[in-house]
């Protein structure tokens, strides 16, 4: 599970280091991203050409009718996002990279959780594993909204948390 994360680099070092088309987006950086903020996403375009975009974190599929929907799906295990109908059009055709720097969890202890900060040992930010889906609002908004895509964890994390955050190489 994922439910708080980093994204502290500069809007200039994301599209370099991902090599995405130059955007014009202006989010402050933040070292506890929470469900139902703000996040920055690449995704490729009809054109194939990476996008760097916001997304609200909290995965709304296109025809829910309440969007409180997202602040259950900000997780989506990878093992069943191809058979889930919340997901499965989403994993088709709406895949993404979630930015991040770092991410966190928790591991229980007897009667308290200690929090373990997760990063790349470079510091430079990297890939969740995302979908994303385009939702209308009642009053005819278009939100884009995503997920992070989960999985076991490796021999690393598996002392801390049973899951983590699919993480994605740059070069993919």
């Amino acid at each position: 599970m994922c439910g708080r994360f980093e994204r502290s680099s500069p809007i200039e070092i994301i599209i370099r280091d991902f090599r995405v088309n130059k955007a014009s987006i202006e989010i402050a950086p933040s070292y506890n991203v929470a469900p139902s903020q703000d996040i920055l996403a690449i995704h490729v375009d009809h054109k194939g050409k990476k996008q760097l975009v916001t997304c609200r974190w909290g995965f709304i599929p296109s025809w829910a009718k309440d969007p409180s929907i997202g602040y259950k799906t900000i997780n989506a295990r990878a093992e069943t996002i191809s058979s889930k109908p919340m997901f499965r059009s989403a994993f088709k055709n709406h895949r993404c990279l979630v930015i991040a720097d770092g991410f966190y969890e928790w591991q229980k202890k007897e009667r308290s959780k200690v929090p373990f900060y997760i990063h790349l040992n470079s510091g430079k930010p990297f890939g969740f594993a995302g979908l994303f889906s385009l939702w209308s609002s009642p009053e005819g908004q278009s939100i884009c909204t995503c997920t992070i895509i989960t999985t076991d964890s490796n021999e690393l994390l598996k002392p801390v948390h049973d899951r983590m955050p699919v993480i994605i190489p740059r070069d993919k």
